[in-house]
């Protein structure tokens, strides 16, 4: 036997209840218990993984950009420059060679940048092949930093380098680098503080929506079922919030509905079981044939009584557990109520039963369930049967964009303190506490949940007739 059975013709207790209902989160449950994040946790993660893929993609983003510009800023400078590169070389050749050093110092003064000449074969380690290729052409290359400008003499060895640009002899190019990284820091350093600050109260609210749906979970998988999710603070959670308010709600009713029919059922099984035992005992006593036919027809009509046990409570169940949708199509009222009412004629055997459908409008139709509504119209007739005296009468009326059906019966009535209560599984009269009309108290609750899953009623009042009169409403037109 597992944990979570019952031995038969005992009620569930509590702890089993609650075991049935542990096993569904036993699967989840750890993982929520295993993910005990704080939120400044939580807030340094997410922030460090949005704040660093946003500077990843920015610095990317500027690293593309500044590549694919680097060409047409190279051939902007290079045509920016090479008027004052012929100028200073113009100048240099009418000057004999071995005064160009000296008459580059001068003109060197003149400019904000460095002037120089070097040897050619001196530049083959610090230009890339295609920058070589364009200085021995007579152009102007350019280093990779785009900073240091190299021109040939002529066809001397001699080599003219202008730059860095960014000289040194000049205070505003030599601050500009470290302002423009300090201004550079400053802005990344601001859109990460308004980033943190806006992630913190955007973050918060999830944060409590998390830790209460952790702590509803916490609380369904130790057995409170009647826990339930607070409303969520964002939008992000609420349908989980609602999903897990749906799903705490359901289990709480399949462990009601589940309850109930142990207990009804164990109970109810106690009594054919009890007969058949007796039966069989003063079977083996006797050899009068006639008690022996008496006791076998008595063990016959107790196990039609278990079949009917179970075959009523499966039916109940599976209204319960399923919650089916109605499929509704259109039939011929008359027609069809009469029809249903001949088909469980015979159980009535010395009873008047008629059929009353005069107040209808000719050539009625209505929409119901054909599969679902006759096990809510042959309930109300067999409780008919166990109660009604000499007849009963099954009648049929329009009001409004409602159809009604009245079962009546002569019998022995309900008391208004008590018509509501017979729609409960296994609830049974004191009065009805016997073999001939005890039945098991379900069918009037399979015909309720039959008219709840149509969006109609099942009531009971006062019959005309003098006994018990129970009614079905529903909407004519779905």
């Amino acid at each position: 036997m597992t944990g979570t059975e019952t031995p038969a013709g005992e009620a569930p207790s509590k702890e089993h209840n609650q075991g049935l209902a542990r096993s569904l989160f036993r699967v989840s449950l750890p993982r929520w218990r295993g993910s005990r994040y704080s939120l400044s946790k939580l807030f340094f993660n997410f922030y460090l993984l949005a704040m660093g893929s946003f500077v990843a993609i920015a610095f990317t983003a500027d690293f593309v950009i500044s590549t694919a510009q680097r060409g047409i800023t190279d051939d902007y400078a290079r045509r920016f420059m090479r008027g004052t590169i012929s100028l200073i070389e113009d100048e240099l050749f009418r000057h004999p060679r071995r005064e160009w050093k000296k008459q580059l110092e001068v003109i060197d003064k003149k400019f904000s940048y460095r002037l120089d000449i070097v040897e050619r074969i001196t530049l083959d380690h610090s230009l890339t092949p295609p920058q070589v290729l364009k200085l021995d052409a007579g152009d102007i290359a350019i280093d990779h930093d785009g900073d240091i400008m190299y021109h040939r003499l002529g066809t001397s060895s001699k080599v003219l380098v202008v730059g860095p640009l960014a000289s040194n002899r000049n205070p505003e190019l030599v601050d500009r680098l470290p302002l423009e990284l300090r201004l550079r820091l400053l802005t990344w350093s601001l859109i990460g503080v308004i980033f943190a600050i806006a992630l913190w109260f955007w973050i918060r609210p999830v944060w409590r929506d998390l830790e209460a749906l952790r702590q509803t979970a916490r609380n369904l998988g130790d057995g409170h079922f009647d826990t339930r999710s607070p409303g969520a603070r964002t939008q992000l959670f609420a349908p989980l919030s609602d999903t897990m308010n749906n799903m705490a709600e359901r289990i709480q009713q399949l462990l009601a509905t589940h309850r109930e029919l142990s207990c009804g059922i164990s109970h109810e099984l106690r009594t054919p079981i009890a007969r058949m035992r007796f039966a069989l005992e003063m079977l083996a006593e006797t050899d009068e044939a006639a008690e022996r036919e008496r006791l076998w027809a008595m063990m016959e009509a107790d196990l039609d009584e278990l079949d009917q046990l179970i075959d009523t409570s499966l039916t109940y169940a599976r209204f319960e557990r399923e919650a089916p949708e109605a499929h509704f199509s259109s039939v011929k009222f008359a027609e069809w109520l009469e029809n249903e009412v001949d088909a469980v004629r015979l159980l009535g055997r010395r009873l008047e039963v008629t059929v009353d459908t005069a107040s209808l409008p000719d050539n009625l139709h209505v929409d119901l369930d054909r599969k679902a509504m006759p096990y809510a119209l042959r309930n109300l007739l067999r409780n008919a049967f166990k109660y009604a005296g000499k007849q009963i009468r099954v009648s049929a009326e329009v009001d409004g964009e409602t159809i009604r059906i009245h079962v009546d019966d002569d019998g022995i009535g309900i008391p208004p303190e008590e018509r509501e209560h017979v729609f409960s599984a296994f609830t049974r009269l004191d009065r009805s506490r016997d073999r001939s009309t005890g039945g098991y108290g379900l069918g009037l609750a399979i015909a309720r949940r039959v008219l709840e899953l149509q969006g109609g009623t099942a009531n009971a009042a006062a019959s005309p007739l003098g006994g018990a009169r129970f009614t079905l409403a529903w909407k004519a037109r779905q």
